[in-house]
Formats: structure tokens, sequence, C-alpha cells
């Protein structure tokens, strides 16, 4: 008893030596009395896995970030009412524990809702499902689950110790998300709502901040932040709180049949600069990982299974070269200057044309930015007697008030070409395939359930799966004027994807486009005299996650179903409303209740002669080696149409190449000077909106066999699919003077320097050519030597070590363009 006595006794004083007391003032959060610069970034566990965790948080932390954050997602959790999933990718705790162990911090956003293009904002169907249920207002009902759900987050991390009072990592939690952008129509239940949540979340007594973003009449004590691309002009609603951004966008999501978001590192950058610069302390990066979006839990509708993000991190965990260089210079920058931006006095001074100064001073140091917002004149100011040439679109950071040590426009970073490599004569797969079997849907119209409406797929397929039957027969009399051969059937439907049989045939297809899931598909079918049997699968491809009552978005066929007769000109002559008559309903399709993706199954059933492609419904099956190394893999989807791929039983998503972007709006040429926006430096016109599929090195057997299965819903070729792998194979530079160079290949070798040139080269990587000066010594054999064999090198970049050049006293810059050993 004495022994176990002196067991709790030393664990009771390692937790209060470690203990840290988080709070704020109207500067900064504190954590143990000290005013904090806290640099953070986005990383969801259930996008990434188990194994890839510890190398993503390692390279948040050598990037220069203070804290990771991440929503926690209610339905991925909680899929079924009282039924909880923690494995795999959904082990929260194990995910914080891997922060706490790089010594980051976490940021806790338990929300319960969480938008984060996840399905139906991260609430469960079956919420959505509940007697008496209103979501996001005040329904007792709803707050009864929140509650329970938040209080269980809350008391698994108070069990592992994982609050910054307890001694862990997690310095802030998030109640609730983005509710005052969508409060307004909610009225004031939407205000006695979310003063619940306040005096909830404070009755928790966790020890740490909560914060609320998006909320500008956040209850007190909650901090209210911001989320945006820009935040800097973003004002908290109480005086004692600190100026915070929750979530810096630093690209945007892709969604089936569009076109490439992309964010540039100056703009970022500057984003990021100028919040700092006017009283920011609390910064972080939505995504910094974004990922991929795994089984079934995009939202949207209409999210794409890649969440890339065009994160500082790819979605297979590169680094995002120049972003990650470029973002990791301004840490140290801003990091160098804690003392100053949070307890310093603050000056600015005005220069006109959007041209400003502001210096942070104490009496032992001063802090200064130098930011000019006019989007196409570079400026000259004079602070001191210096004369300073802040670019458009930029801010120059001074840590000590006279030297530039960083500016957001001079990115000095390395830029990584990534390609996706395979082999040029790979063993090609051999298929097995089998038909889904649709007969008892489409032949019988049998099913599970009867209703005398029809029913919203939410109510009647719970999240259980992506596709549901509605199924009706009509009984025709020879004369009824509905028969012939210019009879229609229409459908006003709000089925993200819809597939129409009549009489066991397949009768046409229709998808919603242009972001309106509110259609009427109208199909010409020749009905005949007697029963007739409909049979429509209704697909969904992610539910509504955002919005004021996004919740109550319908999904599935929820419009009125008609026959439509006409005479030999196309007028109508008749219509048959089928909308109030007896449906019957099927949840799924028998290869997934069946688990025909499974690795273990029996190969009863599937066939290996005339594989067949373009057909509809259709699965198919191969064994393959897994790929040699360690560089991420995706595998090429091209030639399918639209459907879900597994590997080795691990779902990697759905897929959907056949769906291109718009033809239009593409950007040949990037300017980042000017506000961004999300249709702002588009490109993939025309092309697949995703070819290419992550497949974690996790999900597959290294060694031994690996099965490849794939549903093909729509009709596609599988003879074209193929695995890659993503490996840097150019690394390039166009470092200013007076910086260091650094080039690194990831772990592969520079076999040699294609370009180099010290002076004022032109072009871009892939393109550098020399221009009107150029330095004395040669950059090609001077980078040689220093670089070459070598996975990274460092070179200073100087006169010194390239040779005087013929600019005019014009800032010289070198160019370089590397090999990466392939």
């Amino acid at each position: 008893m004495d022994c176990l006595r002196n067991i709790l006794l030393l664990s009771c004083l390692f937790t209060s030596v470690y203990a840290a007391t988080v709070s704020h003032d109207s500067r900064a959060i504190t954590i143990d009395g000290k005013r904090r610069i806290l640099l953070s970034g986005s990383i969801h566990y259930p996008r990434s896995t188990v194994e890839m965790w510890p190398d993503l948080i390692r390279k948040g932390k050598e990037g220069g970030l203070d804290a990771i954050e991440t929503y926690v997602f209610w339905n991925a959790h909680e899929p079924i009412r009282r039924q909880y999933d923690f494995s795999g990718n959904l082990d929260l705790i194990r995910f914080i524990k891997n922060i706490q162990s790089e010594g980051l911090y976490a940021v806790l956003r338990i929300g319960p809702y969480a938008c984060a293009e996840w399905n139906y904002g991260g609430f469960p169907v079956w919420l959505h499902n509940l007697p008496g249920v209103q979501m996001r207002t005040n329904n007792s009902i709803f707050m009864y689950e929140m509650h329970t759900f938040t209080t269980l987050i809350v008391d698994m991390m108070r069990k592992e110790n994982l609050f910054a009072s307890q001694g862990g990592p997690i310095i802030l939690a998030q109640i609730e998300n983005e509710y005052g952008n969508v409060m307004g129509p909610y009225g004031a239940a939407g205000k006695e709502y979310i003063n619940w949540c306040a005096n909830m979340a404070q009755s928790l007594n966790i020890g740490v901040p909560w914060i609320m973003c998006q909320q500008d009449d956040a209850p007190q004590p909650m901090l209210n932040t911001c989320n945006g691309f820009y935040c800097h002009d973003f004002r908290p609603n109480n005086p004692n709180t600190p100026k915070m951004w929750t979530e810096n966008w630093t690209g945007w999501f892709k969604s089936w049949g569009g076109k490439d978001p992309y964010r540039t590192a100056e703009d970022l950058a500057f984003a990021v600069a100028r919040f700092f610069q006017k009283g920011g302390s609390f910064q972080n990066y939505y995504m910094f990982h974004g990922g991929t979006n795994f089984g079934r839990t995009t939202g949207g509708p209409y999210i794409t299974t890649t969440y890339d993000y065009n994160a500082p991190l790819d979605e297979y965990g590169n680094l995002n070269q120049p972003k990650y260089g470029h973002l990791k210079q301004l840490h140290d920058v801003l990091h160098s200057m804690e003392t100053t931006l949070t307890q310093g006095e603050v000056s600015n001074v005005d220069f006109g044309n959007s041209v400003s100064a502001t210096t942070y001073a104490t009496k032992e140091a001063s802090s200064c930015f130098f930011s000019n917002a006019n989007t196409s004149s570079d400026a000259t100011i004079n602070v001191q007697g210096r004369n300073y040439t802040i670019p458009a679109w930029s801010v120059t950071v001074l840590p000590d008030c006279k030297t530039e040590t960083y500016n957001t426009a001079k990115v000095n970073a390395q830029t990584s070409v990534m390609e996706k490599k395979g082999k040029d004569k790979a063993k090609k797969m051999r298929w097995s395939w089998r038909l889904e079997d649709v007969e008892e849907m489409v032949m019988k119209g049998r099913g599970d359930a009867t209703f005398s409406k029809l029913v919203d797929q939410k109510e009647m397929a719970d999240d259980q799966s992506d596709y549901l039957w509605y199924m009706t027969k009509v009984n025709l009399d020879q004369n009824d004027p509905v028969l012939g051969n210019n009879s229609s059937l229409r459908i006003n439907c709000t089925a993200h994807v819809l597939h129409v049989y009549v009489n066991g045939e397949h009768v046409g297809s229709q998808w919603a486009k242009d972001g309106k899931f509110n259609y009427v598909f109208e199909p010409t079918v020749k009905f005949i005299p007697g029963v007739n049997i409909i049979s429509l699968l209704s697909v969904t491809v992610g539910f509504q996650n955002y919005g004021s009552f996004f919740d109550l978005a319908p999904a599935g066929i929820t419009g009125s179903v008609q026959i439509v007769g006409r005479n030999g000109a196309g007028a109508e002559t008749a219509v048959k409303d089928l909308s109030t008559q007896a449906w019957t309903y099927k949840t799924g399709l028998n290869g997934f209740k069946n688990q025909f993706f499974r690795s273990d199954r029996s190969s009863s059933g599937w066939s290996k002669s005339n594989v067949p492609t373009n057909r509809m419904m259709t699965w198919y099956k191969t064994s393959f080696k897994a790929p040699y190394g360690t560089e991420p893999v995706v595998v090429d989807l091209q030639g399918l149409g639209k459907g879900t791929a597994w590997i080795n039983g691990n779902n990697i998503g759905r897929y959907w190449p056949s769906f291109l972007a718009g033809q239009d709006g593409c950007s040949e040429v990037c300017d980042y000077r000017g506000s961004y926006g999300s249709e702002k430096c588009r490109s993939n016109c025309g092309q697949p909106t995703q070819r290419w599929y992550h497949v974690p090195r996790s999900f597959f057997n290294p060694k031994g066999k690996n099965t490849l299965v794939l549903f093909e819903e729509m009709g596609g070729n599988p003879s074209l699919v193929r695995f890659q792998t993503v490996a840097v194979t150019t690394v390039c530079a166009n470092v200013y003077e007076n910086n260091v160079l650094e080039l690194s290949c990831n772990g592969k070798r520079i076999s040699e320097i294609k370009f180099a040139s010290f002076g004022n080269p032109r072009g871009e990587c892939g393109s550098f050519n020399k221009d009107t000066c150029d330095a004395s010594n040669d950059a090609v054999a001077v980078l040689t030597k220093e670089c070459v064999g070598k996975e990274r090198c460092s070179v200073n970049v100087s006169e010194v070590k390239f040779g005087a050049s013929n600019c005019g006293g014009a800032a010289n810059r070198l160019a370089v363009e590397a090999v990466c050993t392939i």
C-alpha cells in the first residue's frame, strides 16, 4: 500500500510540475503568464493514417508551428447512436499524444459541428432522424445529444491528462463552429442556443479557454476568432480577447466538375504578415495538411476524394514547395519578435497609397513591418534616414527596425516539381469481374419497406449507404393515354446521381451539374399495358455540410414522379402522378452488403474471361505487387466512370474521373498581387476533376499479394488502371543575394545542376534563361561542386561565392534548376 501511495504521489508531483496555466489578455494567449506568438496548422486525423501522423506532425514542427489543430468528427465516432468508434485513424487520443510527443500544443475543435467539407458537417444522420429534433438551435433533443457527445470527448481527454491544465498539450478548445455566419434565420432561438453552448462548455471545467470562431456576439468568457483568406482587420468583440485567426485558408477544396485551386506562397505569406502587423498573436493554417477523404466521408455535396487544399504539406505528406519553405522562414522571423510583438508599444505611420509602417517597441528593442497593399505599384519609403523598397502586395519584416529580414513577395525557398512515376513496362494487371445483382429491384421491385410517399434518402437510408432504391408498380390499361412511343417519365429530383430502370431496362442516368442539386430528369420510356415496374436508384455523393438549416437540405427523390403521355407532335396529352402511391425501398447494393471488396472473400462468382468494359453496375478485381520504395503511391483511375475503390479491403474513396472540369476560367499566369478568392488562379480546365487517388503505404502488403477491387457504377475500362509513385524530380530556386540557397531532393540525390545564373536571370522553374548581366564565376560549376551527389545542400548567395555581376547596383538573384536522381 505504501508503494502505491508513493506512485500516486509521484504521479501528482509530475502532473503539477508540468501542468500549464493557459489564459489570455488583450494582446495574446498566455501560457504560465507569458504572452505567446502562436502559429498553428490544421491536420485532420481521419484524413490520413496512423502511420502518417508522426511524420506529418514532425514536419509541422520543423516548419515552425507551435500547435496542431483538428476538428472532432461526431459522425465518424458515433455512426450509430451510442455505438462509438475510436479505432484506426479515428484514434483521437493517439493523435493528440503524437502531437504531445513532438512537444507541440494542440487545439481541439470539438464543435461538434465541423463543416470541414465533411459529410453532413460532421453530424450523424441518425441525429436528423430523431423525432422532434431541430439541429443547431434551442431544441432540447439536439442539445441533449450535443452535450452527451461533447462531454464524452472532454472526459476522454481528461482521463488521459491531455488538457494543458493537467500537463497535456491541449491549450484551446472550441465549441460550435462558424455559427455567427448562419444564425440570423434561427432568430431568438439561435441566440438562446449560442448562450447555452457557452454555458455548457464552461461548465465542463477543462482548465483552458474556449473559442468560438466567426461569432461576433460570442458570450463571455468565449473567445471569438476569425476565419477567412484575410483577417488583418478583424477585431474581437471583447477588449480582453486577443486577436486570433483560427482558419487561414491556404488554398481551397475541390468539387467534382471543378477546377484545381491554387493560392500563391506570396499571397498567403502576405496575409499572415499583415495579420501580425495589425496586432494578431494566434494564427492557424486551414489546412496545413489536407489529406484524403477516405470512404464516404466527403460532404458538399460533390466534394472530391482529394482534400489536398493546396496546403503546405500536400495530400501525400510531401513538402509543398515553395509554400512550406517560404512560410517556415516567416515563422522563424515572427518567433524572433515574440517579446516586442506581445509587449511593445504600437505606433503606425500611413504613407498613403496603401503603404504603411507599424512599429512595436519595448525599452530594449523594436520590430517593424512595412506593408504595401497596392496591387500594382512598388513603393519606396524613407524611415529614419534609410530608403526601403516594398514590392506591391507585400510586407517587409524588420526584427530590429533596420534590416530587412523577410519580404513576403521575395520567395527564396526552393520549388519542388513532383511527378508521378511508374514502370514503363509494368506488368499488365489481369482482371476478374462480376455483375452487381439488381434483378430483385429492377425486375421485381422488391425491397425492405413500403410507404405511400416519396421519402428523403437521409430518413430512409440513415447514411448507411450512398445507394437507395425507390420502386413502384404501375398497372396501365391498354387504352391509358400515357401509353405510346412518345411517353416519358418525369422525375423531379434531388438525387445527386440518378439511374432509371423501367421493366428491367436501364432507360437513362442523370446527375447534378453546375451546383444545381434540384433538377428534372425526363427520359423517354415505352410503357406496356399491364404492370410496369419503375425502379429508381438514387445515389448520394456527400450530404450538405454548410448553411442555415443545411441539415434539412433534401436528398434522394423528394419531388414528384409522373408518367407523361404525348401525341405524335410531342404535346402532352396526359399526366399520371405516382408520388403518393405505394413505393418500396431498399438501402444499399448487394455487393457492398456481401463485402465483395474484402481481399479474403472467396473468388466464387467472379469470372476471368471476357472482361467487359463500359458496363454499369460491375465489380472488378485484380492482384498486384506493391510499388517498390517509400515514396507515396497513387492509383491512376483514368478510363473509369464513377464508383468506389478498395485496396486490401481499405476504402480509398469515391472515384469519378469521367467528370471533367469546365473548359473556361483557368489562368495561364497567376499574379499573386490582389485579393485571393477561390476562383482565382484556377487550372486543369477540361481535364478529369480527379484522376489520381492516394493509397497510403500502410494499406499494402509490402511482400505479398495485394488486391484492388473496383465497383464501377457508370461504366469504364479497368485495363487503363495503374499504380504510380509520387517523387521529386526537379528542384528550383530563385534566391535573392545575401540569403541562403537550400536545395533538397527529399531523400534522393542531386544528380545534375541543369541551370544556374547569378545576376538577373529570367523565367521560371523549367524555363530559366540568363539575362543582360551574369556573374563572373560559373554558377553551374560552383553549385555542381557544392551540391551534386548530396541529398541536400546550403550555399550562401553572395558575390563572394559567385563573383561580381554587371547589374548596375540592382539586387542580384541566383536562379538554379537541379535534377534529382530517379
